[in-house]
């Protein structure tokens, strides 16, 4: 391209000076040659200038690709630094509740508390968790509520969750600390162990899609110096899909707690346990061998979830008043805003039938020796907000009495997660 420009521009000049110009021959062939040799020299510039532009080019294309390469190396080392995000994550809940309790021959009571549980789990590995929490209350095994007022005075924190768990082969697990109780019990029956309560020691179990067993020690107390005591749990059970939209789930657990002739093992209180006096100290009166049966019929009934729920529990140490039962029925399922759902459900349980210290510590106002009615519901405001109240119509009665007490408690709630 510059080669006819450069030929154009010559020969307007040429042409400039006039065609009718007479020019001599070997000052022409000299001409000539001068414009031959300019014209080659011009083709040498013209290469020479592409391979610089070539050079030039590939000279900003491998600056560019070294910045860019930095800067993802500098992401890279960042992300690593950062991953640590990924495997850590929080959950927890919190709850503000009205309560009012009527029982008969006792002055009536109001008050209002909360409950905050956070935690805290690391993904260490593909195979190990471990875990962290906190929550409010006293150091009861069965309560993390914290009663509002004292003159604003600070409110106890307690750990709540320390544990590590090994997951060695898929759907098997052991876990070691203080954890959440793995045992299965049906729609959150509280039967034979309060939804509060830690199992604290080792647990090992194993499920699939149809069976699954669980296995745990839970230490009353492990140091030698003192009284050496635990809490054996053994449970098997399967699920079973009855057709579409229908699963039975049916399980069968034995607990064993020898504490036949040891004094309280919390707050000096057997709490409906039959005690009697060994050398002028008050101590329980059976051990405790338990045998528990439960099942869970969940389907869909008017498009919602329906589960129909059976808990039984029999101590084959004790004499008398040894048998517990609880049976119920909940309509609907609360996972999201609008959700909402009911639950009404009968229990009666002997004042020998389980360990009192680990049973539900409201019904009945808490431990064995009780009966009655329990109706709750909740609502979904949004995903992890809801409100709530339960309702408990109950009987207490006085070990080996049978002197009926009337007990009424109300709850009202409203709670959060996350």
């Amino acid at each position: 391209m510059k080669k006819s420009v450069f030929a154009a521009s010559v020969f307007g000049i040429i042409g400039s000076t006039g065609v009718n110009a007479q020019v001599p021959q070997a000052e022409w062939e000299q001409f000539k040659a001068q414009f031959e040799a300019m014209s080659a020299r011009v083709d040498a510039l013209e290469i020479e200038n592409q391979q610089l532009r070539a050079v030039s080019k590939n000279a900003v294309i491998m600056e560019d690709l070294a910045i860019t390469n930095a800067e993802v190396g500098s992401l890279r080392d960042k992300t690593h630094k950062m991953s640590w995000s990924e495997k850590i994550k929080w959950k927890g809940d919190y709850r503000f509740r009205y309560e009012a309790i009527d029982r008969e021959d006792t002055d009536d009571r109001e008050r209002w508390r909360i409950r905050a549980r956070p935690a805290l789990m690391a993904k260490i590995s593909d195979t190990t968790e471990v875990g962290f929490g906190l929550a409010t209350g006293s150091n009861s095994p069965v309560s993390s509520n914290q009663t509002l007022g004292d003159g604003s005075a600070s409110k106890d924190i307690n750990l709540d969750l320390a544990y590590a768990t090994w997951r060695p082969i898929e759907g098997a697990y052991v876990t070691g600390g203080i954890f959440a109780n793995p045992y299965y019990i049906p729609e959150k029956s509280q039967l034979v162990f309060d939804g509060d309560f830690r199992q604290e020691g080792l647990a090992v179990g194993w499920a699939n899609d149809m069976f699954f067993a669980n296995a745990l020690y839970n230490f009353i107390e492990s140091d030698s110096k003192k009284s050496e005591s635990g809490i054996l749990v053994a449970q098997i059970g399967a699920n079973f899909q009855l057709f579409e939209g229908a699963t039975l789930t049916a399980a069968a657990g034995y607990i064993d707690i020898p504490l036949k002739g040891d004094s309280a093992i919390y707050d000096d209180n057997f709490y409906g346990n039959s005690s009697v006096l060994d050398n002028g100290v008050e101590v329980y009166a059976y051990d405790y061998k338990l045998y528990n049966a439960s099942i869970a019929l969940d389907l869909i009934a008017f498009d919602m979830p329906l589960g129909l729920f059976v808990d039984y529990v029999k101590n084959s140490e004790a004499d008398e008043f040894d048998t517990g039962y609880l049976a119920g029925i909940l309509l609907g399922n609360i996972k999201k805003k609008g959700d909402w759902q009911v639950q009404y459900q009968y229990e009666n349980l002997d004042a020998n039938a389980t360990l009192g210290l680990i049973t539900d510590s409201d019904f009945a106002g808490g431990g064995t020796d009780g009966k009655g009615s329990t109706f709750s519901a909740k609502y979904a405001v949004d995903d992890k907000w809801y409100v709530g109240s339960t309702y408990y119509f109950n009987n207490t009665a006085g070990v080996e009495l049978g002197d009926d007490a009337s007990y009424e408690r109300i709850q009202l709630d409203t709670g959060f997660k996350y």
